[in-house]
């Protein structure tokens, strides 16, 4: 499953930053709306106090000469309006009580009747205890007169007397709604913000998450091939994504010269070694050319009984000989046909190599641990590979010394070693060990280890050298089926 963990910058810049947007603005919004029904409440008790003002001083005259009438018109006359804007501002009833809190007057006579107590008027249930607490009214005062509405009463006073009380009846409906207008007037201009701003948000995440994108599919194709500087399209600045692209493109260049110079010494190294074959195999080919020259040219000279011929023709015969065994080496194939790999056969090269031991005074230990009697491998491959090891152990070892042979067969891999004590193989001649016609001794031609380094090789398996002070060993693993042929590689 997808997470915002995984996701491009390019998705995850913009989603925080539209996340950031979003919050900023139902924040924002919220704390206008709460200010401007703050405002709404605070502009509506001082257009109550005002009105209330204008009232008590117009009320005076018709409270004192108890003319009803006159008191119903001005309790009457700011209501008279058609604009239903204009009324949620207004109170939605007006009434005057006397100082026995009867009522005297209201704006609407049928819902709040003369000389009614304001106990029994709907909406006046907390009004009356207030005002019998406080029958002076010294003050103005707002007061929640049940759930649905709120009542501002103040006194009419002339000359220090309390004459009446006027009390303008509000109702919450006006007030939410023009809150609700106010909402939604502040939701409509935020969603059309975001609207704005959003798909700048993700225009702009996508720009700055650009550089980082281009960046990392240049990374990411280091490793099978060096993108060039066309397929790039890296930004070029000094903040820190310009940096980090310029830093790139020298370690690419850094790159093309390392590969340019690995190929070179690559190719080199190739051409070394195939100079050294040539000389090699020049060297042992005009060596027997040479003799065989020599034999007819003395021939030519001096001709010759019969024996003579017979020992011309021998020299030929022995250097041709040597020329095919060189051309031979150089042409190893294995190939999975001919007699399996029996237990026999390491018998049959022990008994080959008894008159080497013998003639060298060298010890052998000999460790044999296979199963089966038999093994799906070319018996003369292998024996031709663990022949010449054995053969260059001895060698190499001196008088009195040992070697040790150790086969075995684990997990589908034939693994043989052969050890010998002795002068270690120096360092500088353990990268070219297995190349052609290069031996450490004089009397070698250096083909043995090539030889079995091509026949190991092409059976699919590995061999291995290590020297130390001590000892040389030579660690060989053949699979001994095509199944375990890679893991061996491995």
């Amino acid at each position: 499953m997808l997470t915002l963990k995984n996701l491009s910058f390019r998705y995850k810049i913009a989603l925080r930053g539209s996340a950031l947007v979003v919050t900023t603005a139902v924040l924002l919004t919220s704390v206008l709306v709460a200010r401007e029904h703050e405002e709404l409440r605070r502009d509506l008790d001082e257009n109550a106090v005002q009105l209330g003002t204008t009232l008590s001083q117009n009320l005076i005259s018709p409270i004192v000469q108890d003319d009803v009438w006159r008191a119903y018109q001005l309790l009457r006359a700011p209501l008279a309006t058609d604009d239903s804007r204009a009324r949620e501002r207004l109170p939605t009833a007006i009434v005057l009580f006397d100082r026995n809190l009867k009522v005297l007057a209201s704006s609407s006579p049928t819902r709040y009747p003369l000389l009614s107590d304001p106990e029994a008027l709907p909406g006046f249930g907390g009004v009356a205890p207030w005002v019998r607490a406080s029958p002076t009214l010294p003050s103005t005062r707002v007061i929640d007169a049940d759930e649905d509405t709120i009542a501002l009463v103040m006194p009419i006073v002339a000359d220090g007397v309390s004459l009446a009380h006027l009390a303008l009846v509000y109702s919450d409906e006006g007030i939410r709604a023009r809150a609700a207008r106010l909402v939604e007037r502040s939701v409509l201009y935020t969603l059309g913000l975001l609207a704005l701003i959003l798909p700048i948000t993700w225009y702009w995440g996508h720009r700055m998450a650009q550089p980082l994108v281009q960046l990392a599919d240049g990374m990411s194709r280091v490793g099978t091939s060096l993108p060039d500087e066309v397929s790039l399209d890296l930004e070029e600045s000094q903040d820190e994504i310009g940096r980090a692209g310029t830093a790139f493109r020298n370690m690419l260049a850094v790159l093309r010269q390392q590969a340019a110079l690995e190929q070179e010494v690559m190719v080199n190294e190739r051409l070394a070694a195939l100079g050294r074959l040539a000389a090699g195999v020049a060297h042992e080919i005009n060596n027997p050319l040479g003799g065989m020259l020599n034999a007819v040219d003395t021939w030519r000279r001096h001709g010759g009984d019969r024996a003579q011929i017979d020992k011309t023709l021998s020299m030929i015969e022995r250097g041709l000989l040597q020329i095919r065994d060189t051309v031979s080496a150089l042409l190893v194939e294995a190939k999975p046909s001919g007699k399996p790999l029996a237990r026999e056969d390491f018998d049959d090269i022990h008994t080959l190599i008894a008159s080497d031991l013998s003639s060298h005074g060298v010890q052998l230990d000999w460790t044999i641990r296979l199963e089966a009697n038999v093994y799906p491998l070319p018996a003369t491959l292998v024996r031709q590979v663990l022949l010449n090891l054995l053969l260059n152990a001895i060698q190499a070892v001196p008088a009195g010394g040992r070697v040790e042979l150790d086969a075995c067969v684990e997990r589908g891999v034939l693994r043989f070693e052969v050890a010998n004590e002795g002068c270690p193989i120096p360092p500088e001649r353990l990268g070219t060990l297995f190349e052609p016609l290069i031996s450490g001794r004089p009397q070698g031609h250096g083909l043995g280890l090539w030889v079995s380094y091509q026949i190991v090789n092409q059976l699919g398996g590995r061999i291995a050298v290590r020297s130390d002070a001590s000892v040389t060993r030579f660690i060989v693993e053949l699979p001994v089926d095509p199944a375990t042929g890679k893991e061996s590689e491995s």
